[in-house]
């Protein structure tokens, strides 16, 4: 009898850790990403990219979109504006980006529906900090819908609209410090 209870434990452990495993190893294939060919995540965001240089969006690449995704969001802020600001600033937002964009190519938007930075710019607004080193958080949102939202919106509105339709998300983040 003791026997018989300990085979029927041990594969009900190998049946619960199989699910769990597959889990882990389709998530690992399927990681949806954001990465730059001008910076490291976690790396220097290159002036060119920034006011003091072109103002214009760094190349962005994109891959391991969910299938079952029908939108892509693009947000780009620094929370480290908060401190004098009392806010976020926003610098990039756009919605409804084809699922099947693999690439943001250098100094062109995406497709899709552009909302209001801060600046009130409806395009990309590269980093300008008023003092010290700030991170700028490029994030991708895959979503089960396409947004209804006007072009203008804020990333406040976005943020709501996307509550309860998002599949994925990853970020790129870069720093910059003007000299």
């Amino acid at each position: 009898m003791v026997v018989f209870l300990l085979g029927c434990a041990e594969k009900e452990a190998v049946s619960k850790e199989e699910p769990a495993d597959a889990i882990k190893n389709s998530q690992e294939v399927n990681m949806m990403k954001i990465r730059s060919s001008a910076f490291e995540n976690g790396g220097n965001i290159p002036s060119k990219y920034t006011c003091d240089g072109e103002d214009t969006n760094p190349q962005l690449s994109i891959s391991d979109v969910p299938v079952e995704a029908k939108s892509l969001v693009l947000i780009m802020d620094d929370p480290d504006a908060i401190k004098p600001a009392g806010k976020v600033w926003d610098h990039w937002i756009v919605w409804n980006i084809p699922v099947d964009t693999t690439e943001i190519s250098e100094s062109e938007e995406p497709a899709g529906i552009h909302g209001k930075g801060t600046s009130g710019n409806l395009n990309y607004h590269g980093p300008c900090p008023p003092y010290a080193e700030h991170r700028y958080y490029f994030k991708l949102y895959a979503l089960d819908i396409q947004l209804d939202l006007p072009e203008g919106a804020s990333k406040l509105e976005v943020e709501a609209a996307m509550e309860g339709h998002i599949l994925k998300k990853d970020e790129l983040i870069g720093k910059y410090k003007r000299d």
